[in-house]
C-alpha cells in the first residue's frame, strides 16, 4: 500500500472510530430511556438489562455505520483541505480519484462486513434481545419461531400459525389443538385465515373436529364458513419490540421463507422486500462514502466538526426517510421488491455523481 493511502486510511479510521462510538452511544442512550420503565416495572436485574443492550448493539452498529462512514469521509477530506494537505497532494501529482480510491474501497469493505453481519450475527442477537425483553423481563409466553412456522403452548392448548401479519392483524394457516389432563387430543381446529376483531379472532374456512379422549378416534367433524375463536394470542404478541422488520431472520431464511410461502399461495411480498432490503442496506456505506467526497471538496476550508455532524445527520435522515418510504411502497405492492430496496441507494448515488460533475465550489 502506498504511503499516502496509509495516511488517508489512518485519518479515516480515526474519525470513523470516534463517529461510530458517538452514534452508537446516542442510540443506546435513547434505547435506554425507552426501556427503563420496563426494567424498573418488572424489577429486572442489572445483568439482564446489560445483556439486553449488549445484544442490541450489533443491530445498532449496522444501522449507524453508514452515517459514521459519511462523517468520516467528510471530516478526512475536510481536514486535508483545511490544513492544505489536499493541495499538496494535488501538487505532487496525486489526482482526486487516487485520493478517493482508498476511501471508496474501505466503504465497499465495510458494506461487505455489514452484509455478513446481517446474515450471521444480527439475527441471533436481535432474537436474543427480543427474548430477554418479552420473556425474561416482562414474563410473557415463550413463542418459538422456527423459520416459517410459529408454535405456542398455552395451558391445555398448542397453537401453530403458518404466517402472522401483526400490522394487518391477520393470521394464516392456523391449527389449534386442545388436550385433556392426560395430554390426549380432544379438539382440533383448522382455519385458512383469521382476523382480529373485538379482542377475538374471526376464523374463516374452518374445519372443527372432536376426538374421543380414550381411543383417539374422530367423533365429529364440521366445516364452517367462519367462527369466532378465543386464540391465546393477540397481534401485539408477534411484534418485535423496537422493530418493524424481520430482523431475527437471516437473508437466506427470508429468501427460503418467501419462496415457500409463494409456492403455497400465501402473500410473500413483505418477506421479499425485507430480503432485498437486508442486502441493499449495507451498501449504504459505499454510497455514503461516495457522497461525502464532493460535499467535503465543496465546503473546502469551511469544514468543521459541527458542520460534519450536521451534514452527516441531515443526509442520513433524508436517506432513511426515503428508504423507509420506498419500503412502504414495496410492502403495499406499488413497487417491485428490488426497486423498493435499492431505490434509495441508486438515487443517492446519482445525486453524488451530479455533485461530482456539476457541483461548483462554494
Amino acid at each position: 500500500m502506498l504511503l499516502y493511502s496509509r495516511y488517508i486510511l489512518r485519518t479515516f479510521f480515526r474519525f470513523f472510530g470516534l463517529s461510530l462510538a458517538a452514534f452508537v452511544g446516542l442510540y443506546l442512550l435513547v434505547e435506554f430511556f425507552e426501556r427503563i420503565d420496563d426494567f424498573i416495572e418488572y424489577h429486572a436485574s442489572i445483568g439482564l438489562s446489560i445483556s439486553y443492550f449488549v445484544n442490541k448493539t450489533p443491530l445498532i452498529i449496522t444501522q449507524v455505520a453508514p452515517l459514521a462512514c459519511l462523517m468520516s469521509v467528510f471530516m478526512t477530506l475536510g481536514s486535508f483541505t483545511r490544513t492544505g494537505e489536499l493541495t499538496a497532494m494535488h501538487a505532487g501529482g496525486i489526482s482526486l480519484g487516487r485520493i478517493a480510491g482508498p476511501l471508496l474501497r474501505t466503504g465497499l469493505y465495510l458494506s461487505l462486513i455489514i452484509l455478513a453481519a446481517n446474515e450471521f450475527v444480527v439475527p441471533s442477537s436481535v432474537k436474543r434481545a427480543r427474548h430477554i425483553l418479552a420473556t425474561e423481563v416482562r414474563g410473557g409466553p415463550a413463542v418459538t419461531y422456527k423459520r416459517d412456522k410459529i408454535w405456542l403452548r398455552h395451558k391445555e392448548q398448542i397453537l401453530n400459525i403458518r404466517l402472522a401479519s401483526p400490522k394487518q392483524q391477520t393470521l394464516e394457516g392456523i391449527t389449534l389443538l386442545t388436550f385433556n389432563d392426560q395430554f390426549r387430543v380432544t379438539q382440533r381446529l383448522d382455519a385458512a385465515k383469521a382476523t382480529f376483531t373485538d379482542n377475538r379472532w374471526l376464523c374463516r374456512q374452518v374445519v372443527f373436529r372432536t376426538f374421543d379422549p380414550a381411543s383417539g378416534n374422530l367423533t365429529s367433524e364440521r366445516n364452517l364458513a367462519q367462527k369466532m375463536v378465543n386464540l391465546p394470542v393477540s397481534p401485539d404478541d408477534f411484534k418485535i419490540p423496537g422493530s418493524k422488520r424481520n430482523e431475527d431472520l437471516s437473508i437466506s431464511e427470508l429468501r427460503h421463507l418467501a419462496r415457500k410461502l409463494r409456492k403455497e399461495g400465501y402473500n410473500a411480498t413483505r418477506f421479499q422486500v425485507d430480503m432485498h432490503a437486508r442486502i441493499a442496506a449495507p451498501f449504504a456505506c459505499l454510497v455514503m462514502a461516495f457522497l461525502g467526497i464532493p460535499f467535503a471538496i465543496r465546503k473546502g476550508r469551511g469544514t468543521s466538526l459541527a458542520l460534519g455532524i450536521a451534514v452527516s445527520v441531515g443526509i442520513g435522515a433524508i436517506y432513511f426517510i426515503l428508504h423507509a418510504a420506498l419500503l412502504a411502497f414495496g410492502y403495499s405492492g406499488a413497487f417491485p421488491p428490488v426497486i423498493a430496496a435499492w431505490g434509495a441507494n441508486v438515487l443517492f448515488l446519482l445525486f453524488g455523481c451530479w455533485l461530482f460533475l456539476y457541483g461548483e465550489e462554494t
